[in-house]
C-alpha cells in the first residue's frame, strides 16, 4: 500500500527539500517552497512493477534504424505561429503558450481550430468557460469546424477518457492550472496538481502521438505560474508579449526542442482576432516623426528575420541626482552607453534626466542597438536631428571603439527596402559588404566620429 509523504518544492526551480524554509536552498528565491504531498510506493512493489514494465514496453532500438523520413510537422495555418514554432507544430510534441490575462492566448488558439479543424480532429478543453462562452467567441473568431470537439472538464482522469473515445489529433488545455486530479488532495493549479496533470498529458501524448497546446497563466513577475519543472517538461514554450492597451502583440520561444527560439511573431488585435503582420519593420516605423531631435532607427536580427526598430531619447537638465528610465533597453547598458558618450564622446549627459523608449513595445537585448542608442542620445542633447533617411547599426565598447555586428548585408537589405538612403556602420566589418544602390555607407571607427560626421558637430566640446 503507498504511503504519503510530505516535501516543500520551490515554484522557480523545482528543487525538493524536506522541510520548509523562507528561501529556497539551491537558487535562493524568497518564499517560493510550496507544501506537496507526494504517494510513495513500497520498495518491493516498485520493483516489481518497474520490471513487468520493463517486459511490456518496446526494446531499445539503434539510432541508425530509426526513421524519420515522415513528415512530422503540420501547419498551423498561421504564419506567424508557425515561424515561431519552427515551421509549424511537430506531431507528438507538447507545446505551452503563456502570457498575461487577455494578452491573445486562447485567441490564437481557437483561431487555429478553425485552420486546421477542416483536416484534423481537434478536442478543445476548456476548464475556465463553459461551452456556451466559447461558442460566442469562436461564432466572432469564425471558427466553424465539424472536427472540433469541445469539452468543459476540470478533472483529468475524465479529460483522458475522452481522449481516448474521441481519438483526437490535436488536444488543446485551456488551462492547465485550472485541471486536477481527483485523487490527489492538493488544490487546483498547485504545485503536485499542475505537475502531475501535465505530466498524464505527456505519457498519452507521446504514446499516441498527437500534439497537445497548453495554456499557462504567469504570475506577477512575468514567469509562467506553477512549478519551474513544467517548462522542462513540455517541448516547446511561448510567451505572448505587449500592453493589452496596444494591438500589435509579439510571441517569442523561450525554449523549442524542434527550431529555433531566437524567432519571433509579430501579431495585431483586431475585433476578428489576431491577424500576422507579414511586414513588423513598417509596422513598428509608421508615424514615425520627422526632423525631431532623440530619434534614430536600427535593425536587430530576430531570429532569421531582419527587423528594424525606432530608439527615442530625451535629455532634460537635472540636478545633482540625474534619474534614468529605459523602456525596450537594459537600464545598465543605458548607463554604460551614457558613460561612454561622455567620457569618449565629448558630451556633458550624465548630469541630465534620461530617457529611453523603443517604439512597439520591443524589447531590444542586441548590442547592435548601441550606436543608434548613442546617437539618439546625442541627438537629444545637442537638439539636432539626425534625419528621417538615417539608420545606424553597431556595437560600442567602453573604449568608444564601434565593433562589427553579424549579418550586416541582411540589414542593410531590410534598411535600404524600407526608403532609407544612409546607414552608419562599424569601419571594421567581417566580411565583404554587398553594394546596395540609393544607400549611402557611412563608417565610423568610434563615437566620437559618429557624433561629429553625423551630426556635422565639429566642436563637439565647445557645446558643453
Amino acid at each position: 500500500m503507498a504511503r504519503q509523504k510530505t516535501v516543500f518544492c520551490c515554484t522557480d526551480c523545482g528543487n525538493e527539500t524536506p522541510n520548509w524554509a523562507g528561501r529556497c536552498p539551491k537558487c535562493g528565491s524568497w518564499n517560493t517552497l510550496k507544501e506537496v504531498t507526494l504517494d510513495v510506493q513500497p520498495k518491493g512493489s516498485r520493483t516489481r512493477s518497474s520490471s513487468a514494465r520493463t517486459q511490456e514496453s518496446n526494446l531499445p532500438k539503434r539510432i541508425t534504424d530509426l526513421d524519420v523520413s515522415a513528415e512530422i510537422r503540420f501547419s498551423t495555418g498561421i504564419s506567424e505561429f508557425d515561424r515561431v514554432l519552427g515551421g509549424g507544430a511537430v506531431e507528438g510534441s507538447l507545446v505551452l503558450v503563456g502570457g498575461a490575462p487577455g494578452i491573445g492566448k486562447s485567441t490564437i488558439l481557437l483561431q487555429m481550430c478553425g485552420k486546421v479543424g477542416e483536416n484534423k480532429r481537434i478536442l478543445y478543453v476548456t476548464g475556465e468557460e463553459s461551452d456556451r462562452q466559447l461558442k460566442l467567441r469562436a461564432n466572432r473568431l469564425g471558427v466553424n469546424s465539424k472536427s472540433v470537439y469541445v469539452l468543459s472538464e476540470t478533472d483529468i482522469s475524465s479529460i483522458v477518457g475522452n481522449i481516448d473515445s474521441t481519438n483526437p489529433e490535436i488536444v488543446i488545455i485551456d488551462s492547465i492550472q485550472t485541471i486536477s486530479d481527483t485523487e490527489s488532495d492538493s488544490a487546483p493549479g498547485s504545485v503536485s496538481q499542475v505537475k502531475e496533470c501535465t505530466m498524464r498529458l505527456m505519457r498519452v501524448a507521446k504514446e499516441r502521438g498527437f500534439t497537445v497546446f497548453i495554456v499557462g497563466h504567469v504570475n506577477k513577475e512575468g514567469s509562467l505560474a506553477g512549478p519551474k519543472v513544467l517548462e522542462h517538461m513540455v517541448d516547446c514554450v511561448l510567451y505572448f508579449e505587449g500592453e493589452q492597451n496596444t494591438s500589435f502583440r509579439l510571441l517569442r520561444a523561450a525554449k523549442n526542442r524542434f527550431g529555433s527560439t531566437n524567432e519571433i511573431g509579430v501579431f495585431e488585435m483586431r475585433d476578428s482576432g489576431l491577424h500576422s503582420v507579414e511586414n513588423p519593420s513598417e509596422m513598428l516605423l509608421s508615424g514615425r516623426p520627422e526632423n525631431t531631435p532623440g530619434t534614430c532607427v536600427t535593425c536587430v536580427m530576430e531570429g532569421t528575420r531582419p527587423l528594424l526598430a525606432e530608439i527615442q531619447a530625451l535629455l532634460t537638465s537635472g540636478g545633482y541626482n540625474a534619474s534614468r528610465r529605459c523602456n525596450g533597453l537594459d537600464y545598465n547598458r543605458v548607463a554604460m552607453l551614457l558613460a561612454v558618450v561622455e567620457k569618449r564622446g565629448g558630451l556633458s549627459v550624465i548630469s541630465c534626466d534620461t530617457y529611453i523608449n523603443v517604439i512597439g513595445g520591443l524589447t531590444l537585448d542586441e548590442p547592435s542597438a548601441d550606436l543608434a542608442t548613442v546617437l539618439a542620445i546625442a541627438s537629444s542633447y545637442l537638439e539636432r536631428p539626425l534625419g528621417s533617411d538615417l539608420a545606424a547599426i553597431g556595437e560600442v565598447g567602453l573604449s568608444g571603439e564601434i565593433r562589427s555586428v553579424s549579418a550586416i548585408n541582411q540589414r542593410l537589405s531590410e534598411i535600404a527596402r524600407l526608403g532609407f538612403k544612409r546607414c552608419v556602420i562599424p569601419a571594421h566589418i567581417r566580411g565583404e559588404i554587398i553594394k546596395i544602390t540609393g544607400l549611402e555607407i557611412i563608417p565610423v571607427k568610434n563615437v566620437y566620429d559618429a557624433i561629429r560626421i553625423v551630426l556635422k558637430s565639429n566642436s563637439i566640446k565647445s557645446q558643453i
